[in-house]
């Protein structure tokens, strides 16, 4: 099935768990990116492998599920290097068009400026590994095994 009759059977409520963002913001993210490729591909040209739904799905995915390009691109049936120019003509194009940026510093200095602060906890983790001693280990001689006599 794909992305886009999976996509347009998910609720409302959906889009924020599995992408990261809601559904209006989505949205948005997808009219910005089908006006820009629309102004860069008038003249037509070859189709492209991957439509505007999936590089949507693919920069959003790449950022909260953090899977390397290379399973992406194995998902796709494309380059790794294509994945890599897809996230990166996703965000230019998103932040080009000033929508989804961030205000500048000098608009944050406001004194009426109204700041939301998110703190979020991104603290590496050791992986618990079982040690390594003698007694996690079965040993067995040579004389132990069963030997092949005539």
């Amino acid at each position: 099935m794909d992305n886009i009759t999976r996509i347009s059977r998910l609720k409302d409520n959906e889009y924020q768990q599995i992408f990261g963002v809601k559904k209006p913001t989505f949205e948005g993210m997808l009219a910005i990116l089908e006006e820009e490729f629309e102004q860069l591909h008038k003249q037509g040209g070859r189709p492209q492998k991957l439509s505007l739904l999936d590089r949507l799905v693919i920069t959003l995915g790449y950022y909260r599920e953090y899977r390397t390009m290379a399973h992406i691109s194995f998902d796709y049936n494309v380059s790794k290097s294509r994945i890599s120019d897809v996230v990166k003509w996703v965000e230019d194009t998103l932040l080009k068009d000033g929508t989804f940026s961030l205000p500048s510093k000098r608009e944050l200095l406001k004194p009426d400026t109204e700041i939301e602060i998110v703190i979020v906890d991104a603290t590496e983790q050791e992986t618990e590994r079982p040690k390594k001693n003698k007694s996690n280990h079965i040993q067995a001689s040579i004389s132990a095994t069963p030997s092949k006599s005539s």
